[in-house]
């Protein structure tokens, strides 16, 4: 794949996730995040389907293959989401973020166990920098965090959905092995993904509501369209090309800019570890970038 499509694959979905946790408060209020989740992943879904249908996509699959499909959106585009809009009631979106860094982690050990792939010792060195970075740039935010139970339930619940979305992104790579387009596995997989969390809230009795609000339509579109549609394509169509473990990587972008977003419109003040925390990041980032680098590092091979 040529490194300049990689380079636009990688920052796509880094730029617009870094501002989705901005947009996600718009969504929290009125309408029950369960619902939330299953408009924008409904939206998705269906525009998606229309796009295969007049594009005349192959959309016949087998038994299996739907089931695959259903499971990554599952894992990628319904409970995960849910999960999130729950700590967010709870905890900052620099906390969550923070824990959601650990999904590298998580991706290149279910990389490894699940779809036997070798571990990459750059993907390791530049996990472990670009982590230490993002700890440094909210470690005011960890420090604050508070011990009560309401606390300890969100740290759960947001650990829960990094786990999710971690088997989401191997079941996708899975997927996308076994000759299933990223385009029809979103198309189906956020639709699956939304019917999911409707039968979730019938389950739990939740009323149907919806705030027609302006600010609450614009930014389930922007979620819908740009969070979902663009950002996932780009996204999984990276993780198919260069591996679950080092497609990740971008996980780790999304913290320093939801910062900088924050800077500019919730008046974020900067200090010494975060500016800290953005250079291990970026090191980090080159040294997962330029392979070359890390082995000229004397580690054994991993």
């Amino acid at each position: 794949m040529d490194k300049s499509k990689q380079v636009i694959l990688f920052l796509i979905p880094s730029l617009i996730w870094g501002s989705t946790w901005f947009v996600i408060k718009f969504q929290l209020g009125v309408v029950h995040p369960v619902l939330s989740v299953a408009y924008r992943s409904g939206i998705a879904g269906v525009l998606l389907l229309l796009g295969c249908l007049l594009f005349r996509q192959n959309l016949k699959y087998n038994l299996k293959q739907h089931l695959f499909i259903a499971l990554q959106g599952l894992c990628l585009y319904s409970v995960n989401y849910w999960m999130v809009y729950i700590a967010e009631n709870y905890l900052t979106s620099g906390l969550i973020a923070v824990m959601f860094s650990l999904i590298m982690f998580m991706n290149i050990a279910l990389n490894s166990i699940i779809l036997k792939a070798p571990l990459r010792k750059e993907a390791l060195v530049g996990g472990i920098l670009g982590i230490t970075g993002t700890f440094f740039v909210f470690k005011q935010e960890l420090m604050q965090m508070s011990t009560t139970e309401n606390y300890a339930f969100a740290v759960i619940i947001c650990l829960g959905s990094m786990t999710l979305a971690s088997f989401g992104n191997i079941i996708s790579a899975r997927n996308q092995k076994n000759k299933l387009p990223v385009l029809q596995t979103n198309a189906f997989g956020m639709t699956y993904g939304a019917l999911i969390l409707v039968v979730i809230s019938l389950f739990l009795r939740i009323e149907l509501t919806f705030d027609p609000s302006g600010s609450y339509v614009l930014s389930l579109i922007y979620l819908a369209i740009f969070g979902s549609i663009v950002a996932f394509s780009s996204y999984l169509s990276l993780l198919g090309k260069i591996g679950p473990d080092r497609a990740a990587y971008t996980i780790l972008l999304i913290p320093i800019i939801a910062m900088v977003i924050s800077t500019i419109f919730e008046d974020y003040q900067w200090r010494q570890s975060a500016i800290l925390g953005i250079l291990l990041v970026v090191t980090g980032n080159l040294l997962i970038i330029n392979k070359k680098w890390v082995n000229r590092l004397k580690f054994k091979s991993v």
